[in-house]
């Protein structure tokens, strides 16, 4: 913090003070201390009565009975997955290559049109506000919806004003042409984006090693890393690709990759299921970043991921949503719940971890700098949360009382960049109804 008083300026000053301030996911809360923006940054942060005198023109929010924290970080959404909620199906299907196969490819990303990418890119913003995202990957699966497809869920990313880093997954699974088609989408997006600046930018994407040859990967990794950009794939969802792996090349995925020489730090790898020790290792020290998706994986059937032992070896993880549970409170508490369940240990992943994978690891598993924490020069992204819950919260039990208890009903406001997209728990500029009745719509469309 700054020593001598900081006077009004054209850009005036906005100081939030709350009952606690966590202002990364593994420091101990502060009660008390609030946040400066400025500029669409944090200006500084420290005790609320010292703020107070060292901005004396600020504007003051008093967040009473309410805990300011980082803005939450979706590092693997796919915002179109909404429309697939409650699709009739004769039968369910029976594991993970059934479900591609038989329902997600033929009946989901197959059928997707611009206008149903946009209606559901408008209820997965909303939801994300709601739920205290802030920053978030989005990966669009829509083989017969390129060229064009990134640009129309740019259009309404920009429109909310979250930050957003959007890919298309390309795939040789419709043939050559459409996966260069595929390809050739991210990259002018990447490039386009770039151009034109601002809080939504690219990412490239392959899809699978069992739906992309290995002249395709490298290719894709070679774009990305022309224009420095992370490069994703889905690794290891469930047990059909290291088993594919293993009969076509003779390796297991993470070593298959390394063998390609197309694993590194600027890989993200989401999902991490069917992933063995040696692999984890692999991982770690090419200094690959990886997701975890702990309710998607359930319910496709394909296992819980070796986080704790991920986290252990030093792979930096995020936390993700896969367009299947938008609350995403929600997909922290499975991430704090179901590995004590695995290793019937209540002491794997502590609250802390959560909070880090949920904000700040996130953001690095994203490429991104200066975002996850409230830290004086960091964007000044996000969230104010309810305190008032069951029982007391202290400095001590915040992190776990906030995980264990938050709701998107205790989210009162989400800042991205210093801009208020909601305030004293409403969404600003949206109507919601009209959002939820177009994604209906886009939804019989899609079943039709």
């Amino acid at each position: 913090m700054a020593n001598q008083r900081i006077s009004e300026s054209a850009n005036r000053p906005l100081l939030i003070l709350g009952d606690y301030l966590l202002s990364a996911a593994q420091e101990e809360p502060k009660a008390g201390w609030g946040v400066v923006v400025q500029g669409g940054q944090v200006a500084s942060i420290g005790p609320g009565q010292t703020l107070r005198q060292l901005y004396p023109q600020a504007e003051v929010v008093e967040a009473v009975g309410q805990a300011i924290v980082p803005g939450l970080v979706n590092a693997h959404h796919h915002m179109y997955g909404v429309l697939a909620h409650g699709l009739p199906l004769e039968s369910a299907p029976a594991g993970f290559w059934p479900f591609l196969r038989d329902f997600w490819w033929p009946q989901v990303e197959d059928a997707l049109d611009h206008q149903m990418i946009a209606a559901a890119t408008d209820l997965a913003c909303l939801e994300m506000v709601k739920s205290g995202v802030t920053t978030f990957y989005d990966c669009l699966e829509a083989p017969q919806a390129i060229p064009g497809a990134l640009e129309v869920e740019a259009a309404v990313v920009r429109r909310w004003g979250l930050r957003g880093l959007l890919s298309f997954e390309s795939t040789e699974r419709c043939g050559a042409a459409n996966g260069e088609l595929g390809r050739r989408e991210n990259v002018e997006f990447i490039d386009s984006c770039r151009q034109q600046g601002g809080l939504v930018q690219g990412m490239m994407c392959f899809h699978t090693s069992f739906t992309c040859s290995a002249p395709f990967i490298r290719r894709a990794v070679a774009l990305a890393q022309e224009r420095q950009v992370m490069v994703h794939m889905h690794l290891a969802e469930g047990r059909y690709e290291p088993e594919y792996c293993l009969t076509h090349f003779g390796q297991r995925p993470v070593a298959y990759y390394d063998r390609l020489g197309v694993l590194g730090p600027w890989t993200l790898a989401s999902q991490c299921v069917q992933v063995d020790r040696a692999e984890v290792a692999l991982l770690a020290q090419r200094g690959a970043r990886a997701v975890h998706l702990p309710m998607s994986n359930c319910e496709v059937g394909g296992g819980i991921a070796p986080v704790p032992e991920m986290l252990a070896a030093g792979v930096t993880l995020g936390l993700g949503s896969d367009g299947y549970v938008s609350n995403f409170l929600e997909n922290m508490r499975w991430a704090f719940l179901v590995h004590k369940a695995r290793l019937q240990d209540p002491t794997v992943m502590p609250a802390a971890a959560v909070w880090q994978m949920a904000t700040a690891g996130g953001a690095i598993a994203l490429g991104l700098s200066q975002v996850g924490t409230l830290h004086p020069g960091h964007s000044a992204d996000l969230v104010l949360m309810r305190t008032d819950l069951p029982t007391p919260v202290t400095v001590e039990n915040l992190r776990e009382q906030l995980l264990l208890w938050g709701n998107p009903v205790d989210i009162t406001a989400v800042l991205v960049a210093g801009r208020w997209l909601m305030r004293d728990g409403i969404v600003l500029g949206a109507d919601e109804a009209a959002i939820r009745a177009q994604c209906r719509e886009a939804a019989r469309k899609l079943w039709g």
